[in-house]
């Protein structure tokens, strides 16, 4: 494992240096300014995020190009994961808060269906953190109408998510040796779970596995071109990560199974230094369990395991905003717990994955203040390579996914065939670029309250596709609208061709109202599902 992590790790640096090494290019001719220190330093924060982008889009290529089975190349366990006998008993618990069970409680009835034959080996739990009387009641409603899954409701929502499920654990689970977590919108066969419960009596060191988990078929055009490049870029991320990481891998939080005993006694979660509640829990909690010795893996297989993604751009900012406030509480875990190294890194790349972003917007700032300055000493010839060779890094990922996919008619044909295929990703590309822009900005505002201590908390989520109104894209991105407008004016009177060049990577901003309201739209999603363009091999396989 530690020539694999010499090899992660080599990649990663190359990549950082070589990118280092052009931006140099772009910035050392005229002499250094306090704006281009200010521009470099922007960028030396930005940048190991690209090398660990690149450094697992390599490996996890390679590994799903090169291997027979690639989630068994990367996952370190021996034993037959399709007919071994289950002998563990395993609680499959969904957490809801504020949900709609009635739209739930189907594929989670169809799961335990899955299950059924393997008897009393496996049991559904529904575990409620409502607070609301109302909806507490109207949950007691639906329930009633689904006799094999287990409700239980808490009177406080102490701990969030974390609290609930330990809950769970500490007062309902005895008696069982596994238990399996899901999101109220994660969704999972029981062939899934059955080859995760047989990782777990293959090797009685494992404590955790996380299974990959991708978009289920969406019709709204927003999740539906979003997940379809997610699921390219998380298939060789999430392969390239296992190969390096062995067993000191990730956890999401759901469509993931666990001991039950180790995790009760490990991965009990206390409060950060200051007395507040830790949010992004799953991280921590998987690197608890490996700092006591269990092994954390990756089944990096993506059939069986799905989730939803939010139904428009509004809600998705939203869904970031929390995240991000939960991984930026890592700064305060990193001084404060005892972890072994990866469980550290693990913590440290959760921190990067937010980190990055929120960079851009200040650094094109910066890029345009210099260029009104300095303009005449920026070399064109090195600004145009970083511009090309930028994008390629740090969407490597998911455009080898793209290619694994292409290079194999079979693969392809999962997907509708080469063309349909291929005219998904240049739709979702396209999708990614207006959508990071407006992201950038989004992220930068939201650091900015954390830091302020207006953390969004564990607030309830719509799940339900709608349209975005004009009127709130408006009030939403006016401010983005008019940062783009601003930008970009001051880009044309300096340079054209600077203006052009920025046009790809920082255009959205100029398109964030039409693009909330356009991806959100009945039209542009029934045409989507009409050619089957961005179609998942689920979607395809219903057809």
């Amino acid at each position: 494992m530690l020539m694999r992590r010499l090899v992660f790790l080599a990649i990663a640096v190359a990549t950082v240096i070589v990118m280092t090494i052009l931006m140099l290019r772009v910035l050392a001719p005229g002499g250094w300014t306090a704006v281009k220190l200010l521009l470099l330093a922007c960028f030396l924060c930005a940048v190991p995020w690209l090398g660990l982008c690149f450094g697992n889009a390599i490996l996890g290529f390679a590994t799903l190009v090169l291997a027979r089975n690639p989630p068994r190349a990367v996952l370190f366990v021996a034993g037959d994961l399709d007919f071994a006998p289950i002998t563990a008993r395993t609680a499959l618990a969904m957490t809801v808060r504020n949900e709609d069970l009635a739209a739930l409680l189907p594929p989670l009835q169809r799961l335990r269906d899955s299950l059924a034959a393997h008897g009393d080996r496996f049991a559904v739990f529904v575990l409620s953190d409502t607070q609301d009387p109302d909806l507490a009641a109207a949950e007691l409603d639906v329930i009633s109408r689904y006799p094999a899954i287990i409700y239980r409701r808490r009177t406080d929502n102490t701990g969030f998510k974390a609290g609930n499920v330990m809950d769970f654990l500490d007062h309902h689970a005895d008696g069982f040796d596994l238990a399996v977590t899901l999101d109220a919108d994660s969704q999972m066969t029981g062939d899934a779970v059955l080859r995760l419960v047989r990782i777990m009596q293959a090797d009685p060191r494992v404590g955790l596995v996380q299974h990959l988990t991708v978009g289920a078929p969406a019709e709204a055009a927003f999740p539906r071109l979003f997940q379809f490049g997610m699921r390219a870029g998380m298939r060789v991320w999430a392969t390239g990560q296992a190969w390096w990481q062995g067993d000191e891998g990730p956890y999401w939080g759901h469509n993931a199974i666990f001991r039950i005993a180790p995790f009760r006694e490990h991965a009990r979660l206390g409060s950060l230094p200051d007395g507040s509640t830790i949010l992004s829990h799953d991280q921590v909690e998987a690197a608890l369990l490996r700092a006591a010795g269990w092994r954390v893996c990756m089944w990096a297989g993506e059939d069986g395991s799905m989730e939803q993604n939010p139904p428009a751009l509004p809600e998705f900012l939203s869904r970031d905003s929390r995240w991000m406030a939960g991984n930026l509480q890592y700064f305060a875990l990193l001084r404060s717990l005892k972890l072994r190294p990866m469980g550290r890194w693990q913590l440290v790349q959760a921190i990067l994955l937010f980190l990055s972003m929120p960079l851009y917007p200040a650094m094109l700032v910066l890029a345009v203040i210099n260029g009104a300055t300095h303009g005449a000493d920026v070399p064109r010839d090195h600004l145009l390579m970083l511009a090309l060779v930028w994008p390629v890094v740090i969407y490597s990922p998911k455009l080898l996914g793209y290619v694994e996919i292409l290079v194999s008619r079979t693969r392809a044909g999962r997907y509708g065939g080469e063309w349909r295929f291929a005219l998904g990703a240049l739709g979702e590309i396209l999708f990614t670029l207006l959508l990071d822009a407006v992201v950038a900005p989004s992220k930068l505002g939201a650091m900015g309250r954390v830091l302020t201590g207006r953390s969004p908390g564990w607030l309830p989520q719509n799940r339900s596709g709608r349209g975005v109104p004009w009127r709130e894209a408006g009030l939403r991105f006016w401010s983005t609208t008019l940062f783009g407008l601003v930008l970009f004016a001051a880009l044309f009177s300096i340079s054209t061709w600077a203006a052009l060049l920025a046009m790809p990577f920082a255009g959205g901003l100029l398109l964030a109202i039409p693009f909330a309201v356009v991806t959100s739209s009945l039209w542009l999603s029934r045409l989507l599902q009409s050619h089957a363009v961005a179609a998942t091999p689920e979607e395809c396989d219903d057809r």
